[in-house]
């Protein structure tokens, strides 16, 4: 498969008035086409300060990429120009943000908020414009598209206003599609019916996603593969089945086992203890080691590499390493390596 998008070693630090937060540190991944990625983790892992990073959309005033590539089609968009990236981002990188009341100007009808990208990307008349939008209306499944078009957003229902904000993101065909916890403010009805779009969209016109979320079961739905990042680092990469029914980190299966399932009674549910580190004053060691029952001497004064577990997969824990002691992981996490012990859940 070819590589669309290759991030090495970002880096990104926020200046604040009490000091130097280290957002990201050390972030690494591929995306490849036609493939969906997930990155999972709590608020505050730096999923979407990564992603906004790609979209060159953080704050110009107070963050820096301090270290590190975003390379897109050879061109390192760390380092391209404000002007350039008005012409990457809508055209070749597209976003969907978390909330559609937010992200839809309340002014202005829906056709022309979807004309816009296409007549500035595209170069198309009006006319044509307008015809691409409401085609582009009925492949994200909104009813009489027609009639719509001239329709504002407050008369759109929350599920539907999420289709239109999807339907602007890929107005103009781009190849890379970040969404950024699109269905958190959906109801679960609702939130379904959207995951069940984009995995359709994405057959129909091949784009590359990185997806965002927090919700490990919304990522067994969609995504190819995971990164699961913690404390402004990817700790666990591979594919969908590989992190979800063989985990090696110790923070994925806090994340797994914290999921309910049909078969979990209620007093099993288990919840991660601690908080997220300060990245004001990152840890030396393991960011996870103080919320890690886990956690070795090691942890408090080294950060483990990234070991191999297959060609695929990887995880930065030093329970990995070939002398550490073995340990078993916590019961939701057996019970689904019993169900599937190839590491394979039929996704």
């Amino acid at each position: 498969m070819d590589k669309i998008l290759e991030v090495k070693d970002l880096h990104i630090s926020f200046h604040t008035f009490a000091g130097e937060v280290q957002a990201i540190r050390g972030v690494n991944f591929d995306l490849f086409k036609g493939e969906t990625l997930a990155i999972v983790g709590e608020s505050g892992s730096g999923k979407s300060v990564t992603t906004k990073a790609i979209m060159r959309l953080l704050p110009e005033a107070n963050s820096d990429i301090k270290q590190g590539e975003i390379l897109f089609e050879g061109k390192d968009l760390a380092k391209e120009s404000n002007k350039n990236m008005q012409k990457i981002r809508g055209k070749d990188i597209s976003m969907i943000f978390q909330d559609p009341m937010t992200s839809l100007n309340p002014t202005m009808k829906i056709g022309k908020q979807i004309m816009e990208p296409i007549i500035k990307h595209q170069k198309l008349s009006k006319s044509a414009a307008k015809e691409r939008a409401i085609d582009i209306l009925k492949l994200v499944g909104i009813p009489k598209p027609e009639d719509r078009f001239n329709q504002y957003p407050h008369q759109f229902s929350g599920g539907m206003r999420q289709r239109v904000v999807i339907a602007i993101a890929l107005a103009c065909n781009p190849k890379v599609l970040i969404a950024d916890e699109p269905t958190t403010a959906l109801d679960v009805t609702i939130q379904a019916q959207i995951l069940e779009l984009m995995k359709e969209l994405q057959k129909k016109i091949n784009t590359s996603i990185i997806f965002i979320t927090h919700d490990l079961g919304v990522v067994a739905n969609v995504a190819d593969r995971v990164a699961v990042m913690y404390g402004g680092k990817i700790v666990e990469t591979g594919t969908v089945d590989e992190v979800f029914y063989n985990p090696q980190h110790p923070y994925t299966w806090g994340l797994i086992s914290s999921m309910p399932s049909l078969d979990t009674e209620e007093e099993e549910l288990y919840a991660i203890p601690g908080t997220p580190p300060d990245l004001l004053h990152p840890p030396k060691g393991d960011a996870f080691a103080p919320r890690n029952e886990y956690a070795m001497q090691i942890d408090l004064e080294e950060q483990p590499p990234m070991f191999k577990v297959s060609d695929t997969h990887y995880a930065a824990t030093w329970l990995l390493h070939p002398d550490a002691p073995k340990v078993e992981p916590p019961l939701a996490v057996k019970r689904r390596q019993r169900q599937f012990p190839d590491g394979k859940g039929g996704n």
